[in-house]
């Protein structure tokens, strides 16, 4: 039956690889005296684990339930001036459940190098990654580093409806600053990780967003190919819903008093080699359960990788990802705490070995393993492990084979 699954799987890869063959000729559209570009993108996967379910899929069995895919316009109305929209879906287990998404559509008016403005609903700019994380064909691995960009967590960092003020400053000798300040509101989508975690034990939000803003500002050194940043975000988010913890459903509501995240990152590139590390602390202290409690949440990530491109098809990499989460709760005048990070419960380490085959310039093949110790299973923060889809409790180590395809154009 894995064997079947796995078939199909591939069969669907080369499928969807023909598909952007021909996607490959669709030529722009011309609306008046402006030239409409599209591109969209499609990636399937595949993912197996030895022992527990991953990313609310059923991965003991095997599971090809992880699609994703975007289409997108752009339109150049003067230099200065560029609009644009992308539509995104994904269904990853219990995550996403093909709900599309407006991803971002914004307007983007380019003063000088220095000075850019950006408004409308804006990917968010923190860290590397997080703004081209869903473009799986930009990177090496099937999934980025989790402890850093958890895939179930992506609607609490993916964009804001607001507005960003952006440029590029030239220090001359010394290299050059590329710097951003945004704010706006974000959305949480139904079905990301955080409401399929509550709803585990009895709350289902409603809605879930609130005020974010933040600042990026990565320093260009002079040193080739050499980049080194730092990103800050503050959030002030409200959840909204009913609960059944205590019988019929009553009206729950928890907000944010502090939720700061911080995230530090370096970047070199030489020739076919890429070395990148990030570190990222999520701190976040909230009134739950109708201000009759508090949660104070401390999260922590970090991961060294590695890629180099061996020809001009195969490109390997790796990487060690390091995430703990530790919590302390007030709730109805009963406290408690889980401060052990050392304890399987509290972390997940992850060493993870891939490969990318690039088929054609527009499809490519990736196979990865994931050798987890961990599953942050006590832990008041989703990474990864869920008890919605591990019914018989956790192992503490974790085996995964992930098999991913991608296309675009």
């Amino acid at each position: 039956m894995k064997c079947l699954r796995f078939a199909i799987f591939s069969l669907g890869g080369i499928a969807i690889g023909v598909l952007s063959a021909q996607a490959q000729q669709i030529p722009d559209l011309t609306v008046g005296n402006y030239k409409v570009q599209f591109h969209a993108f499609a990636s399937q996967g595949y993912a197996y684990t030895n022992d527990n379910n991953w990313l609310t899929m059923n991965t003991s069995d095997g599971s090809a339930a992880m699609t994703d895919f975007g289409v997108n316009a752009t339109v150049q109305l003067n230099d200065k001036l560029r609009i644009g929209a992308q539509f995104y879906d994904r269904n990853i287990g219990h995550l996403g459940q093909w709900s599309p998404e407006f991803d971002w559509g914004f307007a983007d008016y380019r003063v000088k190098d220095w000075l850019g403005f950006r408004g409308g609903k804006v990917k968010t700019v923190l860290g590397l990654y997080n703004d081209t994380q869903d473009l799986d064909f930009l990177h090496t691995f099937a999934f980025l580093p989790q402890s850093v960009y958890p895939t179930d967590l992506r609607d609490s960092t993916i964009a804001h409806t607001g507005g960003d003020v952006y440029g590029t400053i030239s220090a001359k000798k010394a290299g050059s600053f590329a710097y951003t300040l945004y704010a706006g509101h974000r959305e949480d989508s139904p079905y990301g990780g955080y409401p399929y975690y509550l709803k585990d034990v009895g709350i289902d939000f409603s809605s879930y967003g609130g005020l974010q803003y933040g600042t990026d500002l990565r320093w260009n050194t002079p040193v080739a190919g050499l980049t080194v940043g730092a990103s800050g975000m503050k959030e002030n988010i409200t959840g909204t819903g009913t609960s059944t913890i205590f019988g019929p459903p009553t009206p729950y509501a928890e907000h944010s008093k502090n939720d700061t995240t911080d995230q530090f990152y370096g970047e070199y590139v030489h020739g076919n080699l890429r070395l990148d590390t990030e570190y990222r602390r999520y701190l976040r202290d909230q009134d739950i359960f109708n201000n009759a409690g508090d949660i104070y949440t401390d999260t922590r990530g970090w991961y060294g990788a590695a890629a180099y491109r061996i020809s001009k098809r195969f490109e390997l990499g790796g990487y060690y990802s390091r995430f703990t989460s530790a919590y302390t709760t007030n709730i109805f005048g009963s406290t408690g705490a889980s401060l052990d990070t050392s304890i399987p419960g509290n972390h997940i380490f992850d060493k993870v070995l891939c490969v990318r085959f690039d088929a054609t310039s527009f499809w490519n093949v990736k196979l990865e393993g994931h050798f987890m110790n961990g599953n942050d299973s006590t832990g008041e923060y989703p990474d990864g492990f869920y008890n919605g889809v591990n019914p018989n409790g956790f192992k503490p180590n974790t085996i995964a084979f992930v098999a991913r395809t991608g296309v675009n154009f």
